[in-house]
């Protein structure tokens, strides 16, 4: 089962750290949140990917080409050029398609897209900037046995705010940034069947979020796979200081792959 991840968007909400890089490049921990992303997948057993490339998309090609020099030590012999690397921090296995999808592009038009590389019944599809500890394997398994089009995982992200819970004009009771909340959100992470194509459309302006999510959800043909555990994206140069601030402390929960 092939893995699909978003990489084109702007990620304007970054501001200066994608003057020069897409989103999906942004180090954590000195490797792009990309890759934390891939290592997540790769860690359950999935090494194929295919990569919707947008702005900036020649940055991660080239990341992707020079991948093995760039992740491990070498020797180079200047005369005749060969090239000896030194196998000391690459694990990666695996097997990554790098396909152009347009600069404008909406979600939906990126993955309609790569149709043609998609040679599988089901697949996976994520966004380049969001990290979990979700067991895909379960996700996996839950998708299989409903046998709908879609699973989409539901995620309980920490508040940034205060909540305030009220009995006509009364607080009943204030809590500062609750863990905890009734209602889910889209954390991505999705597992589709192939008709999920019959969904979308080669049209820049197809947002997958909106029309054809809300059709297969009126159609009866989309799950939720609850996840309760760790979710964070990084949107903003707040969740950006965050991540990095938990990888620094040991404390990244995503990382459940071995270096």
């Amino acid at each position: 089962m092939k893995v699909v991840i978003l990489c084109g968007g702007l990620g304007s909400r970054l501001g200066h750290f994608t003057e020069s890089r897409p989103k999906p490049m942004v180090e954590i921990g000195g490797m792009p949140i990309l890759c934390h992303i891939m290592r997540t997948y790769a860690h359950y057993g999935f090494n194929e990917f295919v990569l919707c490339l947008g702005y900036k998309g020649e940055v991660i090609k080239e990341y992707f080409y020079h991948y093995e020099l760039l992740s491990n030590s070498f020797t180079i012999d200047m005369t005749s050029g060969n090239i000896q690397l030194h196998h000391s921090h690459n694990n990666d296995r695996w097997k990554v398609t790098l396909v152009d999808t347009g600069l404008t592009a909406m979600t939906g038009a990126r993955v309609k897209r790569i149709e043609r590389f998609i040679d599988s019944d089901r697949f996976m599809l994520t966004y380049g900037d969001g990290l979990t500890d979700l067991n895909i394997r379960e996700l996996v398994r839950f998708h299989r046995a409903h046998g709908k089009i879609g699973t989409v995982t539901g995620v309980f992200p920490p508040s940034r705010y205060g909540e305030l819970s009220i009995l006509g004009d009364h607080v009943v009771s204030m809590e500062e940034k609750p863990e905890n909340h009734a209602n889910s959100i889209s954390g991505g992470y999705f597992v589709f069947s192939r008709r999920v194509f019959n969904y979308l459309e080669d049209d820049d302006n197809c947002v997958m979020e909106t029309g054809p999510l809300r059709k297969m959800a009126a159609d009866g043909e989309l799950k939720v796979f609850v996840h309760r555990g760790f979710w964070q994206c990084m949107d903003t140069p707040r969740d950006y200081e965050h991540l990095k601030e938990l990888w620094v402390k040991n404390m990244a929960a995503w990382k459940v792959w071995e270096d």
